[in-house]
């Protein structure tokens, strides 16, 4: 019994607050990088395609989809979302994708924000 005990009393912490407690501090990381897709104006494409595209692969409503394709047509081009590297990659591989099975020339780019 008694070699129990000292088994015992060896494992016993003593509450000491050096336990080994180490406190790593992380470095800062930077956010990624944003990416604008965006939408560029050609005289082919219907309006009614431009507003499915950006209902379809960018979440807006009818109205929002609407008012954005005409920023489109009467500036050329329009910034349609921004998000990080592989998602806007994505997203202007979804739309360039989409437009060419309906025989449209509509195109998508990205660029850095």
């Amino acid at each position: 019994m008694l070699a129990d005990h000292n088994m015992m009393a060896d494992n016993d912490d003593d509450g000491g607050t050096d336990a080994g407690v180490k406190v790593e501090t992380r470095p800062k990381t930077k956010r990624p990088p944003l990416y604008k897709v965006l939408i560029l104006n050609d005289d082919y494409t219907p309006m009614e395609f431009v507003v499915h595209v950006l209902e379809r692969f960018f979440g807006l409503s009818h109205a929002q989809a609407f008012d954005l394709m005409l920023t489109v047509h009467k500036k050329g081009l329009a910034v349609v979302g921004v998000f990080s590297f592989e998602i806007a990659e994505t997203k202007v591989a979804q739309v360039m994708d989409f437009a060419q099975r309906h025989q449209h020339p509509l195109q998508c780019t990205m660029e850095k924000e």
